[in-house]
Formats: structure tokens, sequence, C-alpha cells
């Protein structure tokens, strides 16, 4: 079974795999309390909010500094 998006295509975006959990895990914390996406939640291939927070990262919704 594969992820997706898969991590190779995300450290190309993201310098860390530190940085791209760390980033990810505050991001879907704030979809769990605020219930605010960036995309509509059927455009979302994955179901949880960890998930999300990656296709947002590989898609460029979030900027990772």
């Amino acid at each position: 079974m594969m992820l997706y998006p898969s991590i190779d295509k995300l450290l190309n975006i993201v310098d860390s795999k530190y940085k791209l959990v760390h980033v990810c895990s505050f991001r879907s914390k704030q979809m769990l309390e605020n219930k605010h996406f960036q995309m509509k939640e059927e455009e979302y291939k994955n179901k949880k909010e960890l998930g999300r927070a990656l296709e947002e990262v590989e898609k460029g919704l979030i900027k990772v500094k």
C-alpha cells in the first residue's frame, strides 16, 4: 500500500523530515480544533487530518521556512 503523498516528493519541498513532522502535526491539530481546511473536504484523498496536512504541504498551501 502506497501512502499519499509520498515522502520522497515531500522531502523535495521540505528539507528535513523533522521539520515536516513538526509542521504537519501542528497543522493537523489546527484542523481538528477549528475545522478549517484549505481545500474542499471532497478534494482530499486522505480522510484523517495528518494526511490532509501532508497534502496541503504537497500542493504548496503551507509554506515551510
